[in-house]
């Protein structure tokens, strides 16, 4: 059944690199006292969680970022509470800045209407499916591919916060930039910024695909281009 999803933006006015990202968030752990499993997705016998992210850890306009996603609008109070601003990322002391708490509740479901997005440092290519990319010659080969892997990526999100559609997910992809090479837990992958229309309602700045809990995979809707 489709419902209303909740999720919480809180930006912040400071400055981070791309790299601080994980940073960012062992710092936020450290902040929170008994911090949530959602902070940091590790079990109590360190193992992973391995369900959709409910608190991802993002760089928005150069600023930190922290976007909760269902459950995760609940844990987030936990660092409000421990009032503990005043963190390090790696050697660098920084005194987080709230610049703006922006709540939303999204119907996530499908539409008769297709909707635009932005999609960036998207990362869809495991080791199977790279070779397989790079080997495909054709254009439109690689963007129906690329179309099949965000449908998977929306329906993963989509799964992970209770919600089943009864109708087929379309994807269109209209623009891709030139993917670049990025590394991730050591590994070298494929991160591309594409501009895609979809017949799901999607949360502004959840992520899909790899990565999301650091960044990776932003969705941010183009309200100009809605058909």
């Amino acid at each position: 059944m489709n419902k209303g999803i909740n999720t919480l933006l809180v930006k912040f006015g400071n400055e981070i690199a791309r790299h601080e990202l994980p940073l960012f968030r062992g710092a936020i752990v450290d902040a929170v006292v008994d911090a949530d499993v959602l902070f940091h997705n590790l079990l109590d016998d360190d193992k992973l969680r391995y369900s959709y992210p409910l608190i991802q850890y993002k760089r928005l306009n150069g600023k930190a970022a922290i976007v909760c996603v269902g459950e995760g609008t609940e844990a987030i109070g936990q660092l409000f509470s421990s009032c503990n601003f005043d963190v390090c990322l790696g050697e660098r002391r920084l005194n987080l800045d709230v610049e703006r708490i922006q709540p939303q509740k999204t119907l996530v479901q499908v539409w008769q209407d297709m909707f635009a997005y932005h999609l960036r440092s998207w990362l869809p290519l495991n080791q199977g499916n790279y070779e397989r990319y790079m080997n495909t010659e054709s254009v439109a080969e690689r963007y129906a591919m690329l179309e099949r892997l965000l449908v998977g990526n929306i329906l993963s999100f989509a799964k992970g916060v209770g919600v089943h559609f009864e109708e087929q997910v379309v994807c269109k992809i209209t623009v891709v930039d030139e993917p670049r090479t990025i590394r991730f837990k050591n590994v070298k992958m494929m991160a591309f910024d594409v501009e895609f229309k979809s017949n799901v309602s999607l949360p502004n700045y959840i992520g899909i695909g790899k990565g999301v809990s650091l960044g990776h995979g932003v969705v941010v809707r183009n309200f100009e281009k809605k058909d």
